[in-house]
Parts: C-alpha cells; sequence; structure tokens
C-alpha cells in the first residue's frame, strides 16, 4: 500500500496563493510522496520540526516555501499549513497554526 496526501482547512487555498514554480515544486514533491513513498524523500526534502510535525521543503527561483505536516493512520500524509518562507526559521505562528490544525486529524 501506498502512501496517500491529503489538506485539511485552508491548505489548498494557500497552496494557490504561492508564486507558480514554488506551486509547482511543492505539488511535485507532493506526487513524489503518493509515487514514490515519504520513505524516499529525505533532506533537503523532508526535515522534522517538533513532535508529530514535519516540514516539506521546496526552493525554487524567488523564493522558499514550507508546508508542515503530520503523518496519519493507513499512510497518509497530512498537509497542515503552506507558506512562502520569508525568514530563516519556520515563524511560530505557522507552528500555531498547524498545531490547531493537527486537532482535525484523525489518528
Amino acid at each position: 500500500m501506498g502512501w496517500t496526501v491529503e489538506t485539511v482547512s485552508n491548505v489548498d487555498d494557500e497552496i494557490e496563493t504561492l508564486p507558480l514554480k514554488l506551486r509547482a515544486r511543492l505539488v511535485r514533491l507532493l506526487e513524489a510522496i503518493e509515487n514514490v513513498g515519504l520513505e524516499a524523500l529525505g533532506e533537503p526534502h523532508v526535515k522534522h520540526l517538533d513532535g508529530k510535525l514535519w516540514e516539506l521543503r521546496v526552493r525554487a527561483p524567488g523564493g522558499t516555501a514550507r508546508g508542515i505536516y503530520v503523518t496519519a493512520a493507513q499512510r497518509r500524509v497530512v498537509v497542515l499549513h503552506v507558506f512562502a518562507k520569508k525568514s530563516r526559521r519556520t515563524p511560530r505562528r505557522a507552528l500555531a497554526i498547524a498545531r490547531e490544525r493537527m486537532k482535525q486529524v484523525t489518528p
């Protein structure tokens, strides 16, 4: 059984607000999870943040984007929050949004 990728809340809208090249790379990375599996990806594409939170890391000309996600039962990757990164560290607000949305995910 392969991995599936899901989104919660406004994540699809957040993806749409990314610049075109960042959006395309993020979508390709999400497709790679479904096609080759999460285990096949490592740094620099995937990095552990804190507790159950992980981030997808995407870079393209003109910027950097992050997608914060958790894994759930039945090999699901649930994307909680997507944003264009503007500073060196992941903003606390982004982590807070992801933690709040994590409550919507069934284990």
